[in-house]
């Protein structure tokens, strides 16, 4: 890890827990959190159901199944837990002017809103970005995720079920407790697996767990699953704590290859601000940005 990135990382420490947990100041949404974004979608059923209860089984999905998930993996102990672990995504390959830019949204209280800014933005300048949505943030937006499912300029990807530090031995990051065991990976991968599978038609690519953190053993159960665990190298909003000039700032650690996290929960931060100063730019010198599918065989 560069020296540039620890210290964005240190600045931003706690930020994520900020940006995703479930404290925070109510619930309610400004009036741009409903509204519709700038590229039209055609019309779709809503996706049916609700996220089940933590403790519940999660619907099906394709793949290994929780009990073989847990007699592969149940009595594994892991070697290394953090923001970088074997297999994980956290740059692209090849050493082309490429970038990918991903965004979470993370639901809960304080984090179901919507940046429209940031995604007019986007839009504006024709900038592709992988979008990694958790299962209650789909339940306080359908329509929305709907819509944006439908882009073409996006690709949504997993951010779980219940918002986790992914560990089959209940580590915590930032104060959030992680899942206990394989068959918890299993639950907090699987669940909304299956609700993004139901609304995309087909199941995502990648996977993103709450606050990033994961172990080498949670890692490869996302894999078994069919998903890639991405992480990043550029940290551009401190988990949504970061003003306009501290995210351009951060920004200007990209390199070829970077994958940086934001947030698109968070429309009162500095996150859309500050990403329109820094995007212009890092275009002038010649950078492309891509989704992380367009990049990466997953």
């Amino acid at each position: 890890m560069d020296v540039g990135r620890r210290a964005v990382l240190a600045a931003a420490l706690g930020g994520l827990l900020a940006a995703c947990s479930d404290s925070g100041s109510g619930s309610g949404k400004p009036a741009a959190a409903n509204s519709t974004p700038a590229a039209p979608a055609p019309a779709r059923p809503a996706p049916s159901g609700t996220q089940a209860p933590p403790n519940s089984a999660p619907p099906p999905v394709a793949g290994p199944t929780r009990a073989e998930i847990v007699a592969k993996y149940g009595k594994q102990v892991p070697s290394s837990w953090g923001l970088e672990v074997p297999g994980s995504l956290t740059r692209l390959p090849g050493t082309a002017k490429v970038a990918a830019l991903t965004f979470d949204a993370c639901g809960g209280k304080g984090g179901g809103d919507y940046d429209r800014a940031l995604i007019d933005f986007l839009h504006e300048r024709s900038v592709p970005a992988t979008l990694f949505i958790n299962s209650r943030w789909i339940d306080e937006n359908p329509a929305l995720l709907r819509q944006l499912a439908a882009d073409p300029l996006f690709e949504i990807a997993n951010h779980g079920t219940s918002h986790l530090p992914l560990s089959v031995s209940g580590k915590s990051a930032y104060g959030i407790p992680g899942t206990k065991d394989a068959g918890e990976v299993y639950d907090e991968i699987a669940g909304n697996r299956a609700k993004l599978t139901e609304l995309l038609g087909h199941p995502p690519r990648f996977f993103r767990s709450g606050t990033a953190y994961c172990d080498d053993v949670a890692a490869r159960i996302v894999t078994d699953l069919g998903e890639r665990f991405a992480s990043f190298q550029v940290n551009a909003d401190g988990g949504a704590t970061f003003n306009p000039e501290q995210v351009h700032k951060a920004m200007r650690d990209v390199r070829p290859g970077s994958v940086v996290i934001g947030h698109m929960n968070h429309p009162h931060g500095g996150t859309a601000a500050g990403i329109r100063l820094a995007v212009p730019e890092l275009l002038q010198q010649g950078y492309k940005f891509v989704k992380l599918s367009d990049a990466v065989q997953a």
